[in-house]
Formats: structure tokens, C-alpha cells, sequence
């Protein structure tokens, strides 16, 4: 095999490699939970070490994943009692937003108007969705370039 091809053959699956190994972020993330209290939703935010999310921008996202309306800000305790506006049965997004790095995201089940409290379930922030694409185009690249070699060592 000559020698430029090794060499990008190897680069190639080492960006394959990188970007389809596991990242293990070791930060202090942010956990949320929400309870009704008098007929308000009460959202409580705080980070893994056990300090309240003071602070902390809770919004709800747009259907396409972009900040959409702010709810409010964490008080010194990481606490928010929320009123949403008016929705529409579905599914509603919430970001609670303690800064880069830091959020959590609760999606929201909405049934005649009412959020589904038995229902919301937290998506695991992966933070890193172009490792991904990265790893992708690595794998690509890899098998495209062993169908060249394949072909020059044929022909």
C-alpha cells in the first residue's frame, strides 16, 4: 500500500474511533425535579455536588430545539414555582439553563392542559451531538478509502 494512503487510512479511522468512543464528562451536571403544589408547578434544580441551581434560566424550547420563552430564573434555593402559558396536548420541552455545560431538559407531557407530572421524563444531556457526526464521517471516509485500495491492488 503506498504510503500516503496508510497514512490517511489511519487518520481516518482514528477520527472514526474518536468520534464513536464513549465521552465521559465528569462535571457537576444539573438534576431537576417538578412537583404540584397548590395548583402551580414547583421546579427544584440543583447540581450533583448538591448546590441549589441558583440562578439558573428555566425556559421553554421551540419545536426546533432553540430557547423560546423564559419561565424565570432559580431562586437562592434552586427553586421556581411556574405557571405555563396555555398549551396544546403534545409534548412541551423545558430547559433549566445554569450556564455552559450546565442544563437540564425535562420533557413535558400535556393533557387537557395539564402537564402529566407521572409522565415527565429528563433526557440525559449529551452535550456533544457533532462527536457523532464526526464519528460518522470518519467511518464513511474509512470505508471509501479501503474500496480505492481494494480497487489499486486489483487493477
Amino acid at each position: 500500500m503506498p504510503r500516503p494512503f496508510r497514512h490517511l487510512l489511519l487518520a481516518a479511522a482514528a477520527v472514526s474511533l474518536a468520534g464513536l468512543a464513549p465521552v465521559e464528562v465528569r462535571s457537576h451536571g444539573i438534576e431537576s425535579s417538578l412537583n404540584y403544589l397548590s395548583g402551580s408547578l414547583e421546579l427544584s434544580s440543583g447540581f450533583s455536588t448538591g448546590e441549589p441551581a441558583q440562578g439558573a434560566i428555566v425556559r421553554l424550547l421551540q419545536a426546533d430545539g432553540s430557547p423560546g420563552k423564559e419561565l424565570g430564573r432559580m431562586d437562592a434555593d434552586g427553586k421556581l414555582t411556574l405557571t405555563l402559558p396555555a398549551l396544546d396536548d403534545g409534548e412541551v420541552d423545558l430547559q433549566v439553563d445554569g450556564g455552559p455545560g450546565h442544563r437540564d431538559y425535562l420533557t413535558l407531557p400535556i393533557r387537557r392542559g395539564q402537564v402529566q407530572i407521572d409522565a415527565v421524563s429528563q433526557a440525559p444531556s449529551s452535550g456533544r451531538p457533532w462527536l457523532l457526526l464526526l464519528g460518522g464521517a470518519g467511518a464513511g471516509m474509512s470505508m471509501a478509502l479501503l474500496g480505492r485500495v481494494r480497487r489499486l491492488r486489483q487493477g
